[in-house]
């Protein structure tokens, strides 16, 4: 396994990621749902391709490898399922704060387990498991929102619309990265940043073209917004490529669980960005559920090694 790699690339990608998902949620009250996520492909695009061809040509410089047969039919279909998780996200942020919101998607830990175990043959030890077991309680914990709440309150809480859109956004990113994993099997090489970041940029590029697409079409009063937005845009189109590419890196290189576990500690970076960047307030509970994941990242390590 790519130690080396995956580890930083993961963990780089989690405060990206929080970083980003807070820039693009202050977009999201001038933007609608798919503007708003239209602007992390679109300006992710000239960054994703400038990732690619810079290494390719000048960090370590090859062949351009063969791509299987397959591979645009995966970076599509990951594309597509990206798209839908995200404003899955963006919807459950309307209904809840910033912090609950990315809790309920983190349940895509244990969503992406099962599927990469079930769809791509990985096996996960005890621990992993284990560690998993208590990122899940974890997010629940923070997804209490800082109510002190029994289990049948809890239960009765995955009913309600902030549960059901992160939830689906936590399985349908599960997806996601089980279609990435397989794009990036589809490319003929061994160097797993040469394949991440080939997969980023034809998988970016498509989802432009997707999301664009249905904007102009079923909003096109957004899109004249959406090039408005440029400055902030901007940096939602970087942060989004860069932490792809750390996330596309994991994928290539270790059990896509193992890296959605350690890919946790996004939490912990949302929360700082919550606090001080969105000006949220973060209750007892969210700071125990935070242990918890912590918990689970460390016996999700520990059972890799």
């Amino acid at each position: 396994m790519s130690f080396p790699i995956w580890l930083p690339a993961t963990l780089l990608a989690g405060a990206l990621q929080a970083w980003r998902t807070a820039v693009q949620r202050r977009m999201s009250r001038t933007l609608s749902v798919n503007a708003a996520g239209l602007v992390r492909y679109l300006y992710g695009v000239p960054v994703a391709l400038a990732m690619m061809l810079a290494y390719q040509f000048l960090i370590a410089p090859a062949a351009f490898p063969a791509l299987g047969h397959w591979f645009v039919l995966f970076c599509a279909a990951g594309g597509l399922a990206q798209i839908i998780a995200t404003n899955l996200l963006l919807m459950a942020f309307g209904e809840r704060n910033f912090v609950v919101g990315t809790a309920y998607s983190k349940t895509e830990a244990v969503q992406s387990a099962i599927l990469s175990v079930v769809l791509l043959g990985d096996h996960l030890s005890v621990l992993t498991w284990l560690g998993i077991g208590f990122g899940v309680v974890g997010v629940m914990v923070l997804s209490t929102g800082g109510k002190r709440m029994g289990p049948g309150e809890l239960l009765r809480s995955l009913g309600q619309p902030a549960a059901r859109y992160g939830i689906a956004s936590g399985f349908v990113f599960a997806l996601t990265t089980i279609a990435i994993r397989r794009a990036t099997m589809e490319v003929g090489t061994g160097d797993h940043v040469r394949a991440a970041l080939i997969v980023l940029a034809v998988t970016v590029a498509l989802q432009a073209l997707m999301q664009g697409g249905y904007l102009a079409w079923r909003e096109r009063d957004q899109v004249a917004k959406v090039f408005a937005e440029w400055r902030t845009a901007g940096q939602v189109g970087l942060m989004s490529s860069v932490a792809s590419a750390c996330w596309f890196t994991g994928f290539a290189s270790a059990p896509v669980a193992l890296v959605r576990i350690v890919g946790q500690v996004e939490v912990a970076f949302t929360m700082g960005f919550a606090h001080f960047y969105l000006g949220e307030k973060t209750a007892r509970s969210e700071v125990a559920g935070l242990l918890l994941v912590a918990i689970g990242v460390v016996l999700a390590l520990a059972g890799a090694w």
